[in-house]
């Protein structure tokens, strides 16, 4: 079964997340098919926190792909987010 989940990479205390489409057969931070995007919990002010690919995760969705609760949190932040810079412009 495909699952969209995040893998952990960075330093230690350093945590840095890759949004990843995987088998769930496959370890943690393992092979994976596609990466969607990033999260970084702990970037300053001038850098990104947050950076989904929408377009690709719908469509892995539409194919069956599983979500984790952490990731489909962050869908929301995502999808909350480009809400908020369509309307200001």
């Amino acid at each position: 079964m495909v699952k969209i989940r995040l893998a952990r990479h960075g330093a230690k205390k350093r945590p840095f997340y890759q949004v990843i489409v995987t088998d769930n057969r496959n370890p943690r931070d393992g092979r994976f098919i596609e990466r969607i995007g990033f999260f970084n919990p702990i970037s300053s002010n001038h850098a990104t926190a947050l950076h989904l690919n929408l377009d690709r995760i719908d469509i892995w969705t539409s194919k069956g792909a599983n979500v984790s609760n952490r990731v489909h949190t962050l869908i929301k932040r995502a999808k909350k987010q480009n809400h908020n810079l369509q309307t200001v412009k």
